[in-house]
């Protein structure tokens, strides 16, 4: 029996999102601008195949072949010839489904490779069954050879994404170490060039070792362009080395991306609307980050549009170094009006002192941030994920793990709005807060050296960022989890002020009621974390889940019975645990043990300590068997209860004579399937061969 953590099981609960009141609110010009949009963002999640693994984008195209003439009820029928029973059917949809919700055969939370529950026999058999098959044998076999054996094999490198010998990325060939990342980030700061829209590529000629840095654009030309792109296309020299650096990463998708922006731009509301659109296109044209930071200082000046969007290459979870970004289109219908949320003056040097007047909204899909240099200087946007949050927080009590009976009621009525506030908090003062301290190329510093002092020493501060430094370039592999976990604490922080939680809506009793179940779930998802830890690479493989773990050890460590967290048996026999909260010692106890982590962790991010940050970090995120607590047996009991994460099933939208129209799927293996065998109607051979094309391009970088 293979471990249950690497099969998805046929009961995974999937959920249709529903979005049909927030669309036929919108004017037949809003619907035609989300229309090009949506069309943009979905052939730019291809994209998310070829980053994910060497091999996803070819089971994609395999299944997408099988789909496209037999939808799975007609494939039923197959599957029954084929000698597969009917739950052995279920678990090739499930595997079909989990497949497309993650954009490849890792898990998008958690990073854990995935194979189809049902022998291999099995599937090749159906496969050959199919019509797809009958039509074109000779296609089918040569695809079923190219990803049969990584389809289900779980030797130790492929079990999760990593680096080297701790993983598998698509985002480095596969003789590239963490060595070679960290000199490439030398190169590319010495280029001040990003690495979010980068792939790199490793081969020694002549024993001198040769790096492509591949920048995704639509444009193949590496010769400057005059007007349309900063980047220093060509070779390089760089120390013992030779860097260089190409367009053309993805070129077929980036072209289709751009096209459908091209067609949205005609039905633009504004001017900043348009503005934002030509710069994302010019981005993904020529494969300037520069140009996507343009265009995100005209998305922030977008004040509370109808329909909100943005996309690119954004956040980096995904990169075991933490520099390149996944590829994300993401769609929302404003379904509330615009609010101002007030906020808190953090009177210190190392939070910013005014806070550039963000947007709250209530949104109808998905959640993302602008670019973190852009949020420092100029602003951001906080968004709320509506019926997202809708369908992933419903709880049933049955299935409620490490709780005492008495909390369970409470969390359960109470989780969702706390969540809400969490989420608000975490995104609109945890990100849109603190200053890093910067001396730019010039010279010039964003802060008076000779009147800034360390709060934890009260000393001058000695380090800060430089010329073309980043928070992610010098952090690398912490920064997206210490990021998470900072704003996480800021939200546990803010959460206890009565006047933030009005703002929410909560007042009296329900706002105590709303504080102890935030932080309750936080502890929770502490020890939930834990599923998300390799003991053998001694590894997180989900920024968030560290970053709660961390929150977890800090309040265990606080004491005075503040958190306790116990062993036991549960009544079905088998090894179980208990986490509970003292609700009156959040206030006094907790209040204080979060205020103190907060301030190390900003000072350490605002001065670019990135020693005594990892120090620290990496202190609290490890999971031994030393200690108070046995995490390493607690993470047992985790993986021993675990519950699957819920799949989404997203609609579609087509253009019917002038109109727009909404398809919408049920929320089942089956129409997660439909939903993406009708994504690409007009050209769905054509990115099947393109997928096919660039996967064999770089086969040989896999070996």
């Amino acid at each position: 029996m293979v471990d249950s953590q690497y099969y998805l099981p046929n009961d995974i609960g999937i959920s249709a999102l529903d979005c049909r009141v927030a669309f036929r609110l919108l004017s037949p010009k809003e619907q035609m601008y989300a229309h090009y949009l949506s069309r943009a963002s979905w052939y730019g999640g291809l994209i998310v195949l070829i980053q994910t693994s060497p091999e996803s984008a070819n089971i994609y195209v395999l299944l997408q072949k099988i789909f496209r003439l037999q939808a799975p009820q007609q494939l039923e029928a197959a599957a029954t010839a084929a000698g597969l029973s009917a739950e052995e059917y279920q678990a090739f949809l499930v595997y079909a489904a989990g497949l497309y919700a993650n954009m490849g055969n890792y898990k998008s939370f958690g990073d854990t490779k995935f194979i189809p529950n049902l022998p291999k026999e099995k599937f090749k058999a159906l496969v050959w069954e199919s019509l797809a098959f009958k039509q074109s044998p000779g296609d089918m076999e040569t695809l079923w050879g190219c990803c049969c054996e990584p389809l289900y094999s779980l030797e130790d490198k492929q079990k999760q994404l990593g680096l080297g010998e701790k993983g598998i990325s698509a985002y480095f060939s596969g003789n590239c170490c963490l060595e070679d990342a960290e000199f490439a980030q030398k190169f590319l700061d010495s280029k001040n060039l990003s690495a979010y829209n980068t792939r790199l590529f490793k081969t020694e000629i002549d024993g001198k070792r040769c790096y492509e840095v591949r920048l995704a654009s639509a444009e193949k030309d590496n010769c400057a362009v005059e007007g349309k792109s900063e980047v220093c296309c060509g070779k390089h020299e760089f120390e013992d080395s030779v860097f260089s650096v190409k367009r053309g990463d993805y070129a077929f998708l980036m072209e289709k991306v751009c096209q459908n922006l091209e067609k949205a731009k005609d039905y633009a509301a504004n001017e900043n609307q348009k503005r934002m659109l030509e710069e994302y296109i010019r981005s993904f044209t020529c494969g300037s980050v520069e140009a996507h930071k343009e265009g995100s200082r005209y998305w922030i000046k977008d004040k509370g549009p109808i329909v909100e969007s943005y996309i690119g290459f954004i956040e980096s979870y995904r990169d075991p170094f933490g520099s390149r970004g996944e590829f994300e289109g993401e769609l929302k219908y404003l379904m509330i009006s615009e609010e101002s949320c007030d906020t808190e003056d953090w009177s210190n040097d190392f939070w910013k002192l005014n806070f550039l007047r963000p947007l709250c909204l209530s949104l109808s899909l998905s959640l993302s941030l602008s670019d973190d240099d852009i949020r420092q200087t100029e602003g951001f946007k906080n968004v709320s994920l509506g019926n997202v949050l809708a369908v992933a927080y419903a709880t049933q009590k049955d299935k409620l793990t490490f709780l005492e009976e008495n909390d369970k009621d409470l969390y359960i009525k109470w989780k969702g709005p706390s969540f809400e506030v969490q989420v608000g908090l975490h995104e609109l003062l945890g990100h849109g807060s603190g200053k890093l301290f910067v001396q730019d190329d010039k010279g010039k510093y964003n802060f008076d050296q000779t009147a800034v002092r360390n709060p934890e020493t009260g000393e001058l501060i000695s380090s800060w960022y430089k010329g073309s430094e980043t928070w992610d370039s010098k952090f690398s592999t912490i920064a997206s989890s210490y990021e998470e976990c900072r704003a996480e604490c800021v939200g546990l922080y803010l959460c206890l002020n009565k006047q933030v939680l009005s703002i929410f809506g909560h007042e009296g009793e329900d706002a105590e009621e709303v504080v102890y179940v935030n932080w309750l779930n936080m502890v929770r998802a502490g020890l939930l974390g834990l599923e998300f830890y390799t003991p053998e690479s001694k590894s997180w493989r989900q920024a968030h889940m560290q970053a709660r773990f961390v929150i977890l050890r800090v309040l265990l460590e606080a004491g005075e019975g503040l958190v306790g967290l116990r062993e036991c048996t549960g009544a079905d026999g088998r090894p179980d645990a208990v986490i509970t909260l003292d609700r009156s010692k959040i206030y006094t106890v907790g209040k204080s043990a979060i205020q103190r982590f907060l301030c190390k962790l900003q000072v350490h991010k605002s001065t670019a300590d990135v020693e005594g940050g990892r120090a620290l970090y990496e202190g609290y995120s490890a999971v031994t068997a030393d200690g108070t607590h046995n995490f390493l047996r607690l993470r047992e009991t985790v993986l021993l209860r675990k519950e699957a994460r819920k799949m989404f099933v997203q609609a579609n939208t087509y253009i019917k004579g002038d109109a727009v129209e909404l398809v919408e799927y049920e929320g089942s293996a089956a129409g997660l399937i439909q939903s993406f065998v009708e994504r690409f109607p007009d050209d769905a051979e054509e990115v099947e061969a393109q997928l096919r094309e660039m996967t064999c391009m770089d086969s040989s970088c896999w070996c």
